[in-house]
């Protein structure tokens, strides 16, 4: 969810336009309401502040919103500074992690991997039961 906020509605509105082009949009392309998304969305203060109220009317829902600060650690260590840093604790703080890029082959390959063999022991796993 915090990447559809940003750059999901950011790809679709390319789209529809005829602009989407594979890889990385250059920064000077991107509009400011992104930015700002993507702050909101990768941000621990703010999906603890959503989490919280969430969990005051619905307890079970706020447990499956934890995916989101999760998202939020896996994510902070693999943006550099030049593009997209996460601010983990925005509006209170502009800190950020000048960490390894996601586009780099000993990051993503490994992901991949790893979604594939998730995939493959779900999928398993359900002919078993």
């Amino acid at each position: 969810m915090p990447d559809l906020l940003s750059f999901g509605l950011f790809m679709l509105l390319r789209l529809l336009s005829g602009t989407l082009q594979s890889g990385p949009p250059p920064l000077n392309i991107i509009p400011a309401w992104l930015f700002i998304n993507y702050d909101i969305s990768h941000s621990f203060v703010c999906a603890f502040i959503a989490i919280g109220i969430v969990a005051t009317r619905r307890k079970d829902l706020a447990f499956a919103l934890l995916g989101w600060p999760f998202h939020i650690l896996l994510d902070f260590p693999f943006h550099t500074r030049a593009y997209f840093p996460t601010k983990l604790f925005w509006p209170v703080s502009d800190f950020t992690v000048d960490g390894l890029s996601w586009g780099r082959p000993e990051i993503w390959l490994p992901n991949v991997a790893g979604l594939i063999v998730l995939y493959v022991y779900r999928r398993m796993s359900r002919r078993v039961e």
